[in-house]
C-alpha cells in the first residue's frame, strides 16, 4: 500500500490560510503559533514537490496548481468530517437509515414537507420511500422491514396506529366514456358492463385490489399515475384519490361519476411504527414531523 505524503492536518491548515486570509489569521482562528503553519505549509510543499502559496506582502495567494489542489482537498476533508460525524451518530444510536413505506393514496407532498423539516437534523441519514399498497403495506410492518409506515385503513393486529388524515377517493372516467353521459347510476351493474382500472396491491400474497371490483372486465396497474393515463384515452373507470385528478377534473379533462350510495370514499391514513421498542432517535424525529404536519400534538 501506498502511504500518503501529506496529512489531514496540512490541508486543513492551508484552506485556514486562504480561507483568513494570511498565516497571522489563521493562526489566530486556529489557536496556533504563526511559525507552526508556516512550517506546515512549507512542509506540504516540499512533499508534493509543487508550490502551492506564493506570499505578496502580508498576504499569500494560491498559485494555479495550488487552486486545483485546494479545491480537491476541500472534498477530502469534508468527507472526512462527514465520516467522523457517522461514527459519531451510530455510537449514539443514530440511524444511518430510514426506510419508510408510502400507502399510494398518501399525498407525497406531505411526506416531503415532513422530510423537509427532518433535514436540517438529519445528520446524513439516508431515506428510503417504499410505495406500498393495502397487504404491501401490512406485510412491511409485520415483517419489520420498515422504520416508519403510512398505513391505510387498519393496521395489522397487535399494531398502535396514529390517525394522520383522511382522504378521499373519486369515481372518474373520461368525458367521452359512455358512463360520462348517463348521469347519477343508480345501479352498480351499470358499472360492471365496463372496464375498470384497479391499483395492484403491493403484498406477496396479495387478496385485495383498490376499487370496486365487481365489473368484469378490469386491467390492474402499479400506480394511480398510470391509470390516469389510460383514463386520459378514453379508457375505463377508476376510484382515485382527489388530490391526484384536481387538475383533471378542474380543466375537464376527467369527469366525476356519481353511483348512488356511493359518489366517495373515504380512507383513514396512520402512522405505524412497527418496531417502537427498537426505535432510534432520527425514527422518533421524523415521526413527531409527520405527526406535527397534520396537526397531532406529540411530546417528542
Amino acid at each position: 500500500m501506498t502511504r500518503a505524503k501529506s496529512t489531514l492536518e496540512q490541508w486543513r491548515i492551508l484552506q485556514a490560510v486562504v480561507d483568513y486570509g494570511g498565516y497571522a489569521q489563521a493562526a489566530e482562528k486556529l489557536n496556533k503559533s504563526q511559525s507552526s503553519l508556516n512550517h506546515a505549509v512549507a512542509k506540504l510543499q516540499y512533499q508534493l514537490g509543487i508550490e502551492l502559496l506564493e506570499v505578496r506582502g502580508r498576504k499569500a495567494y494560491l498559485t494555479p496548481q495550488g487552486e486545483v489542489l485546494l479545491r480537491r482537498s476541500r472534498h477530502v476533508t469534508q468527507a472526512v468530517n462527514e465520516l467522523e460525524q457517522l461514527a459519531s451518530n451510530l455510537e449514539q444510536g443514530w440511524e444511518p437509515t430510514l426506510t419508510i413505506a408510502r400507502e399510494i393514496v398518501y399525498p407525497m407532498e406531505s411526506l416531503v414537507c415532513a422530510l423537509s423539516d427532518f433535514l436540517p437534523h438529519s445528520r446524513g441519514t439516508r431515506i428510503i420511500m417504499l410505495d406500498s399498497v393495502i397487504t404491501g403495506t401490512q406485510e412491511l410492518i409485520l415483517q419489520n422491514k420498515v422504520d416508519i409506515a403510512i398505513c391505510a385503513g387498519i393496521p395489522p393486529k397487535g399494531y398502535l396506529s396514529e390517525p394522520l388524515c383522511e382522504q378521499e377517493l373519486h369515481l372518474v372516467c373520461h368525458p367521452s366514456h359512455p358512463l360520462a353521459e348517463m348521469g347519477t347510476l343508480d345501479d352498480d351493474k351499470l358499472l360492471a358492463q365496463h372496464l375498470q382500472l384497479v391499483i395492484k396491491d403491493t403484498g406477496l400474497q396479495p387478496n385485495v385490489d383498490i376499487g370496486w371490483l365487481k365489473a368484469e372486465q378490469r386491467w390492474t396497474v402499479s400506480n394511480f399515475h398510470e391509470a390516469k393515463v389510460i383514463l386520459n384515452q378514453g379508457i375505463g373507470f377508476c376510484w382515485i384519490p382527489s388530490f391526484l385528478i384536481q387538475e383533471e377534473l378542474a380543466s375537464g379533462k376527467l369527469v366525476r361519476l356519481h353511483l348512488q350510495g356511493s359518489q366517495k370514499r373515504r380512507i383513514m391514513l396512520s402512522l405505524v411504527i412497527p418496531n417502537r421498542d427498537q426505535q432510534g432517535p432520527a425514527s422518533k424525529l421524523l415521526a413527531s414531523y409527520l405527526l406535527k404536519h397534520h396537526g397531532v400534538s406529540t411530546s417528542e
